[in-house]
């Protein structure tokens, strides 16, 4: 085993891709993979399912994973020590569903780095890839909700995928309309209200269930649904149509504009929204400085962090 194959494990899995990950380190694919192929054999273990969709990591391969990304920073701790060796370049991933918290967060920590060099990913997705992605180490963190109707079937998911869950504040359901709706002037809105507007909603792909919806109250009956898949396209239809989505009530005027305002909901549900990440590896000082922008952030919107 060499530090250049753990180096190269760990960008395959940045990459997601053999084929990508050669091309980025200027080497050949069959060198890459037979790279790889050793380091498997020293160890008698099988670090990645190759299909012909690509490569995810197996379970004894996350483990691997692990123990590979800790060698490597203290690797490079040594080097700054005592080689006066450049800093790494600064990483960090993030996978969330739609919420301009995360977004503002992500803005604060980039804006509050002294570094020369950084790659950080920021992914608004699906619920079902966010499990995903922390799952197999593509993204540090991951950002979700629970309510009383999916918390059971997500935190089994979770399990499942040596995943835990992080509170971070519980939301009281907000409707999000354009500030020109004919509801807008209103301090609450009950469901009834909004039966003849238009219902906005992500899109979950394959993954289309009830359980994995970002919008709380999801089983209720529509007349007009709408899906898409981001959060430009949805705040224009909020406009332009004078509909409406359900989320947790903060917005950033900075990022998304003054036309569109959130009215509390008239329930008795509420999000639980929190971050999750993998228990095979500790976060890095990145990621963690992450979570305390996020709490930092939501404070300052009046909510309790969750401890």
């Amino acid at each position: 085993m060499t530090l250049q194959q753990l180096k190269y494990i760990i960008k395959v899995i940045e990459c997601g891709s053999i084929t990508e990950a050669a091309r980025q380190l200027f080497i050949s694919q069959p060198s890459l993979s037979a790279a790889i192929k050793e380091i498997e054999v020293e160890f008698g273990i099988v670090i990645f399912h190759r299909t012909t969709k690509g490569i995810s990591l197996t379970a004894e391969g996350s483990e691997f994973l692990s123990y590979a990304r800790q060698i490597i920073e203290q690797t490079e701790l040594l080097e700054q020590r005592y080689l006066n060796a450049k800093p790494s370049k600064q990483l960090c991933s993030v996978s969330t569903q739609h919420y301009a918290f995360a977004v503002s967060a992500f803005v604060n920590l980039i804006s509050s780095l002294e570094a020369d060099e950084y790659e950080f990913t920021l992914r608004e997705t699906r619920t079902y890839e966010i499990i995903e992605d922390v799952a197999f180490f593509r993204s540090e963190i991951g950002i979700i909700y629970f309510s009383s109707f999916n918390e059971k079937v997500l935190k089994k998911l979770l399990t499942e995928n040596h995943l835990f869950f992080t509170p971070l504040f519980d939301a009281e359901p907000h409707a999000f309309i354009s500030a020109s709706h004919p509801l807008a002037k209103q301090k609450k809105i009950c469901l009834e209200e909004l039966d003849n507007f238009p219902c906005l909603a992500f899109e979950q792909g394959t993954y289309n269930s009830f359980y994995f919806s970002e919008e709380i109250l999801s089983t209720m009956p529509h007349k007009k649904a709408i899906h898409v898949s981001d959060r430009a396209t949805l705040f224009n239809l909020l406009i332009g149509l004078n509909g409406y989505t359900i989320s947790s009530g903060i917005l950033n005027s900075d990022l998304n504009g003054s036309n569109i305002i959130a009215v509390k909901l008239d329930t008795d549900e509420t999000m639980r929204i929190g971050w999750i990440a993998n228990e095979k590896t500790p976060l890095s000082t990145m990621a963690l400085n992450y979570i305390n922008e996020l709490k930092g952030l939501i404070a300052r919107y009046g909510y309790p962090i969750l401890e």
